[in-house]
Formats: C-alpha cells, sequence, structure tokens
C-alpha cells in the first residue's frame, strides 16, 4: 500500500499528539508551542516570500523549527517541498507552503514535526518521549 499523502489535518493532529503542545500563538499568528516556545507556525504573506509563478506574496507559509543548519540544508537540497528566504538566513527553520503539502507523506510530515518539537520541548520532556529518561 503506498504511504498517504499529507493534509493540512495531519498538521493539528501530529503537532497535539506531542506531549505539552498547545494551539497558541507566535508573532500574532496561529502556531503550535510547547511550555510557551513556538515550533511550528503560519505566516502571514511577507515581501521575502514571493511566488515565483504569480508575483504575490505567499499567502500560505508554514514555519517550522529544525534542530541546526545542517538539518535545515538537507530538507532544503532534497527533493522535497521545503525552502527558506534571505530572512531566514541563519535561523534554524524551514518554511512549506500548504499547497505543497501532498508532496510529503504523512511519515515524513510527522518526522519534521516531531524534530521541531524535540527543538523547543524542555529536554526532560523530548528524553521521556523518545524513552532516554
Amino acid at each position: 500500500m503506498a504511504a498517504r499523502k499529507a493534509k493540512l489535518s495531519d498538521l493539528a493532529e501530529i503537532a497535539l499528539s506531542l506531549p505539552g503542545v498547545e494551539e497558541g500563538k507566535s508573532w500574532g499568528n496561529p502556531a503550535y508551542v510547547v511550555r510557551k516556545k513556538s515550533f511550528l507556525h503560519f505566516r502571514e504573506p511577507r515581501p521575502d516570500a514571493i511566488d515565483p509563478d504569480t508575483g504575490e506574496r505567499m499567502q500560505d507559509v508554514i514555519i517550522f523549527s529544525v534542530p541546526d543548519q545542517s538539518d535545515k540544508e538537507a530538507l532544503i537540497e532534497g527533493d522535497g517541498p521545503w525552502f527558506t528566504t534571505p530572512h531566514f538566513d541563519g535561523y534554524n527553520a524551514v518554511l512549506l507552503r500548504q499547497r505543497d503539502l501532498g508532496r510529503l507523506t504523512r511519515s515524513e510530515l510527522a518526522e519534521v514535526i516531531t524534530d521541531a518539537w524535540a527543538v523547543s520541548a524542555p529536554k526532560k520532556l523530548v528524553q521521556e518521549f523518545f524513552g532516554d529518561a
């Protein structure tokens, strides 16, 4: 059986299944937070994220925290829909358009969301989740 493609509802389902996660806000936009720290949030249209096909600001950008720059580079340079903009140079985050969620499998999305959560969650919570306590 083929892996199921990711969809928007998977974001909430996966994020909220992780310990300590709540829906919140980051810079006034919807986000998923753990202990008041955002690890995945929706971004308003900004001048640094322009749709190459339309020349318009992207309306559907989601920001995911990543552990470090090597993880960021691996995602961006891979075959997936991940990208960045100059605004995020030096920042451990990757961007994804909602319209491109279906280019990922649900399990790929879950892995990135779990990694994003682990960046922001307290170390003890992460250790307990992964069984390293």
